[in-house]
């Protein structure tokens, strides 16, 4: 029983991967991943699904609704009002297309440090993008990996971010956003200078190799001709105007400052999550009085704020409704205390344990969401520095939840960008998942040691 236990735990996660790969809703390959796991480990089906799965998913959704809630609003705010425009054109002009990879890199880690969502990041940012690799006649395939790099490879895990994979530890560590201290800013430091000249290199390379800027070709022909042909219609635009009406940079980014400040003070004072929540409100309310006159559909902007909130919290739940009931089998229960009785410093299964959940389920806060509930608890007994924790796991959560079934990694590459996995994958493995996961073994390293 126990082989069989086993053997459903590693397939139903395999099977995961495979449909999400495979297109298959999230929620749809949860629900049937679920299934599999709880007969093969010789669970009551009907305990499984309708007490397990719904506990992990309803508990997941009452803790963290209102954080996505906002967060989906501020960032669709930033994008109805131009800012996100703003940001993008300015970081254009200023590196224009001799430094066109560093300019979409930065673009995306500004807004996404500030708070903007992912999604809204990837679609403001790319128009620029093509704009810049198109001048600087580099690669297409490449840009993927520069969203990708800019938005969460270090952003999302540094101290001070404002991003949930950097709250969700707070709440079982008792720590607060900046948790981590010197060596936290030093793997994000590093994350970012390393990724940005080996992401350059690449490009570089490529292109003495004799590549160029060429739109992809995609099996559904007309998806990327009517890019191709928006794209050339708005640079034709922007060429003939000499500005274009878009809020004052300084304005701009006052909402981005002002979340990123509030969230570190009164994380400093009070629960984290509660920080977050009324940084995230100010943000708004902020950025649509200082930019009123953009804001031409506020309630329709709130609404479909609130959808993106809910789609994305409930492919996140799913995740953790499936690792709710994948905790039940005996099977998992082994294979937590072989990573709690790893050789070497409590750090390393920490940090081993939330990569591992992190890249089962393709999500770093869902992946967060199911290994700190049972890791935790386990690692504060041992007496294990809190803030050390938080930055590991932090740091753990963006390594292998980058693997092709991520869902930001597939939205970016085919839905943003237009481009495959074959050709945009691998500088994104390389930058999103190799370099994030050798900077933790250096951390967990130098907390081990200091």
């Amino acid at each position: 029983m126990g082989i069989l236990g086993m053997i459903g735990l590693i397939g139903s996660l395999a099977l995961l991967v495979y449909l999400t790969m495979k297109g298959i809703n999230i929620i749809i390959a949860a629900l049937i991943s679920s299934i599999v796991v709880a007969i093969t480990g010789r669970l009551s089906l009907e305990t499984a699904m309708m007490e397990n799965y719904m506990n992990g998913f309803t508990d997941y959704f009452a803790s963290w609704f209102l954080v996505f809630l906002l967060g989906a609003i501020f960032g669709k705010m930033m994008q109805e009002t131009k800012s996100a425009d703003s940001i993008a054109q300015f970081i254009k002009s200023k590196f224009g297309a001799k430094r066109a990879v560093f300019a979409v890199v930065a673009a995306a880690a500004i807004m996404t440090y500030g708070g903007v969502s992912l999604f809204v990041v990837g679609f403001a940012v790319y128009p620029i993008a093509v704009s810049l690799f198109r001048a600087a006649n580099l690669p297409h395939r490449f840009i993927p990996a520069a969203l990708v790099f800019g938005s969460i490879s270090f952003t999302m895990t540094a101290p001070g971010s404002p991003e949930i994979q950097n709250i969700i530890p707070t709440e079982f560590f008792g720590t607060s956003p900046t948790a981590g201290g010197f060596i936290g800013v030093l793997s994000a430091l590093l994350i970012m200078v390393i990724g940005g000249i080996w992401l350059g290199s690449m490009v570089k390379k490529a292109s003495q190799n004799g590549e160029t800027f060429s739109l992809p070709n995609a099996s559904s022909a007309n998806t990327n001709e009517e890019m191709a042909a928006s794209l050339a219609e708005q640079e034709e635009v922007e060429s003939n105007s000499p500005k274009k009406d878009l809020p004052n940079i300084i304005v701009a980014i006052i909402p981005l400052v002002l979340v990123i400040v509030v969230l570190n003070i009164l994380g400093q004072f009070m629960n984290p999550t509660t920080a977050l929540l009324i940084a995230l409100s100010l943000g708004i309310t902020v950025a649509c009085l200082s930019m009123l006159r953009f804001l031409t559909e506020f309630w329709n902007s709130l609404a479909t704020g609130a959808q993106n909130a809910l789609v994305a919290l409930a492919n996140t739940c799913a995740v953790v409704g499936f690792g709710s009931v994948a905790a039940q089998v005996a099977a998992f229960d082994a294979l937590i205390d072989g990573l709690v009785n790893i050789p070497g410093p409590p750090l390393v299964g920490l940090a081993i344990g939330v990569t591992v959940i992190c890249g089962i389920t393709g999500s770093a806060s869902g992946g967060l969401g199911i290994a700190l509930p049972i890791l935790a608890p386990i690692y504060l007994a041992q007496g294990v520095d809190p803030g050390a924790m938080h930055r590991v796991s932090a740091l753990a959560s963006g390594g292998l939840d980058s693997l092709p079934h991520n869902g930001y990694v597939v939205t970016t590459v085919r839905a943003i960008c237009g481009e495959s996995h074959s050709r945009a994958y691998k500088p994104i493995l390389m930058l999103s998942v190799i370099l994030p996961t050798i900077i933790l073994a250096l951390a967990v390293l130098l907390y081990s040691v200091f």
